[in-house]
């Protein structure tokens, strides 16, 4: 069966302990918002990992309870933050929620000495302002309850100056206000020490300090630091050699000789754990040390000279044990829900995962993760806790069993890792829709192609079984241009074929575009799309166009041209178009003229008819021409044009009225004027430039010019003028008949060029500048 689980919420309660059994926490029907008449009905229960059930829960009130005895210094010794964790975990739907209780310390241990009496060895000779450590008193309680203040019994002698914070914590040291005389008061001093917590009420403990006055020996050893820090890992073997301690004594002889020995504190013997050799100051460790049970020792060591009155000195020393990754995580599987339909959302739950790592600082951090490719994820609840849910699209048809494998590795070094293997069933339903190779598909049609024809076959596929996976292909109606799709193309529902209802043109249609749907029969039916692109092929269907005004071949086209006509001279330009495209509509012009006459020319991309050469008394008066106009298609289509070429005596002679344009009437003075100014602005274009140029040059270091070669303008005999340079060159035509002229630019590409070049450039396109003022001046109003 598929359970609906509810999002894991966080319910924190506090208590303090020693609490009555019975004692209510906290009402979770309540919290949750859930009716207390579910409570029965849907399981309610408390699950923990403690062997103690400490809290309970009341289906009827849903109320939790306090269920054990909570002594807080037996559950979280040494710490300061105390919580119980567990899970309320409901069924019907299945669900769990976390429950943390913080366990609250109260004041219910005193502090206590290790030792009733303390004796205290002071030499008479020693002065005011001596500072002696005392012992320090342990209290089980945490917080404000722990040993806050020292009090010293009244003495004319002794002071006590309490040192509260800081790493030491709270500590006590006995002060000398006023040198002790031997002969003048009694050998032995008694002296009550008391410790109080900060509880309220204060509980207290007592110590009786004994010190005893001896004579002199008035140099006492000192330790090099008064607080060593040192690290040690807790996998270190017996005789690891943890610290060596040193101490130097000002006296001489047996005065100044030196034993070194542990102070026991607290609870702990650091003799256990440590030793220390009396005469090196060597520590070693000598017992098992882990890190995991006591993360840090804090040990107290003495310095002690051998003199008739024995002196010593103390000094802290705070072991830290580095953690090692010795405890591979632990991963624990609840609550199992399966099997789940392939149709599952995303995010439902399947499992819940919890790990722990006994380790502590990185090496007890983890990282849980599921391994492999497989549609579901961990989703991390609180800390350590984690969801297995549904994290992608499930297929019973491909995968019915799933072996989901967890694992949790922790941040060690090495780090250390467990593995657990969750098997998941998927049950069936009706989820793949037909699937199409690609998208969009792209289809070449040639035009003219015949009626009827298969232009493409549409395929699917659907990884369902049996109907699920019988497809049928629709075309989805659609116009183009408005003309609806269906009167296009058709297609055959149970192959896919798509037919073509008409002969397309590509000069009418050059491409157009629908979608086909293709659908399973399952229950409910899925179906999906794909976009066909249709692209209409150019067939060289079409003959060049001759365009007015000449006819084309069967008209008769004249033309006169005077006997003394020079090399080069305009006769006619034919034009000509074709309704195809690409190289389809590519024109050359081509020439036929009668046998052994070599008298004209044409220009094959312009169809530009011009004179080879003067005329001759041995030419013709009549030349007959046929120009022949070719597309570049396979196979090549052409037109013909026939124009008769008459020689006349004179200009005067010829009738063509696109001729002779009649030239504007313009004073000489206004020209002179036109002609003056452009002169003067070209002229001072180039000293600005040549200026510039010579100024650059001034600022080069090796004074050399520019290995390119300079840009250089030529003027052809027909009027036409070209600017080249290098490897570029731009031709530029004008012809006398500015009506039937065209500009044709051939460019190339351009080289790099330095700054001097790009001055020598400046320089020719002033000169190009110059040169179109020039000719717009002299024949502007003929070309407009």
């Amino acid at each position: 069966y598929m359970f609906s689980w509810d999002t894991i919420l966080l319910l924190s309660y506090s208590i303090t302990e020693e609490v009555n059994k019975g004692t209510v926490v906290g009402n979770i029907a309540k919290d949750l918002n859930i009716n207390v008449q579910e409570l029965e009905t849907r399981d309610l229960r408390i699950v923990s990992s403690y062997n103690k059930k400490y809290f309970d829960v009341n289906l009827r009130t849903g109320n939790l309870f306090v269920n054990e005895r909570i002594d807080r210094e037996e559950l979280c010794p040494s710490t300061t933050q105390c919580s119980l964790r567990m899970q309320a975990v409901l069924s019907n739907p299945m669900s769990a929620h976390r429950i943390e209780v913080s366990v609250l310390d109260i004041n219910d241990n005193s502090p206590a000495f290790i030792e009733q009496y303390y004796w205290l060895n002071i030499s008479e000779s020693v002065s005011a302002g001596e500072r002696y450590l005392l012992p320090i008193a342990e209290d089980a309680d945490t917080g404000i309850n722990t040993v806050k203040s020292y009090k010293l019994s009244q003495n004319e002698h002794f002071s006590l100056d309490v040192q509260s914070g800081g790493e030491d914590g709270v500590s006590a040291e006995l002060v000398l206000q006023k040198a002790l005389d031997r002969e003048k008061q009694p050998s032995m001093i008694r002296l009550l020490l008391t410790a109080i917590d900060g509880g309220k009420p204060p509980r207290s403990g007592t110590m009786e300090i004994i010190v005893n006055v001896i004579d002199v020996n008035d140099n006492i050893p000192t330790f090099s630091k008064s607080l060593y820090k040192v690290r040690v890992h807790e996998n270190a073997i017996p005789g690891t050699v943890v610290v060596k301690l040193n101490a130097t004594d000002l006296d001489e002889g047996v005065n100044s000789k030196i034993l070194y020995s542990l102070i026991k504190r607290g609870t702990i013997d650091p003799s256990n754990i440590f030793d220390l050799n009396p005469e090196t100051g060597e520590m070693t460790v000598k017992g098992i040390l882990d890190y995991e049970e006591t993360p840090a020792y804090e040990v107290r060591v003495q310095a002690m000279d051998q003199g008739h009155v024995p002196r010593s000195t103390h000094a802290k020393l705070l072991i830290e044990i580095i953690d090692v990754n010795d405890n591979a995580p632990e991963i624990s599987v609840t609550s199992l829900m399966t099997p789940v339909r392939e149709d599952a959302e995303l995010g439902t739950i399947v499992a819940l995962v919890t790990v722990s790592d006994k380790d502590g600082g990185n090496n007890g951090v983890t990282h849980c993760k599921v391994v492999g490719s497989f549609p579901f994820k961990l989703q991390s609840n609180y800390k350590n806790d984690f969801s297995l849910v549904v994290d992608g699209p499930l297929d019973r048809e491909n995968t019915p069993i799933y072996n989901v494998t967890i694992t949790a590795t922790d941040e060690g070094s090495p780090p250390l890792s467990s593995m657990k293997v969750v098997t998941v069933h998927v049950s069936d339903v009706n989820d793949n829709a037909p699937l199409f190779k690609e998208p969009v598909i792209n289809v070449y049609l040639k035009e003219n192609s015949p009626t009827g024809s298969v232009i493409y076959t549409i395929t699917a596929f659907d990884s369902d079984l049996d109907t699920n996976a019988k497809l049928t292909y629709t075309l989805l109606e659609s116009s183009q241009r408005n003309i609806p799709i269906s009167s296009v193309v058709n297609i055959n529902s149970e192959t896919g074929d798509i037919v073509s209802l008409q002969s397309f043109n590509f000069e009418e249609l050059k491409t157009f575009q629908f979608k086909v749907q293709a659908t399973d029969s399952g229950v409910p039916p899925l179906s999906s799309n794909v976009t066909v692109n249709v692209f209409v092929l150019d067939e060289n269907d079409n003959s060049p166009s001759i365009l007015a005004p000449y006819s084309e071949h069967g008209s008769v086209n004249s033309e006169s041209i005077p006997y003394s006509a020079e090399a080069g001279y305009f006769v006619a330009k034919i034009r000509a178009v074709d309704a195809d495209s690409g190289y389809n509509a590519l024109l050359s012009y081509h020439l036929s003229e009668p046998k052994g006459n070599n008298l004209f020319r044409i220009g094959t991309s312009t169809g530009e008819i011009r004179t080879k050469r003067r005329m001759s008394d041995n030419d013709l008066k009549s030349h007959p021409l046929v120009v022949l106009v070719s597309d570049n298609g396979e196979p090549s289509l052409s037109a013909t044009v026939s124009i008769d070429v008459v020689v006349v005596e004179s200009t005067a002679d010829i009738q063509t009225p696109f001729r002779h344009v009649p030239i504007k009437e313009e004073s000489f003075s206004d020209l002179n004027l036109y002609l003056l100014i452009s002169i003067v602005s070209v002229s001072l274009i180039f000293l600005l430039s040549l200026i510039t140029l010579i100024a650059v040059k001034c600022h080069r270091t090796d004074g050399t010019f520019s290995r390119y070669s300079a840009p250089m303008i030529t003027t052809h005999p027909d009027g036409s003028w070209s600017y080249s340079k290098a490897t570029q060159q731009y031709d530029v035509c004008f012809s006398s008949d500015t009506l039937k002229s065209d500009v044709v630019v051939f460019p190339a590409p351009f080289p790099p060029v330095d700054a001097d070049e790009k001055f020598k450039i400046t320089i020719d396109i002033s000169k190009l500048i110059g040169g179109f003022c020039l000719y717009f001046l002299i024949f502007g109003d003929q070309s407009s």
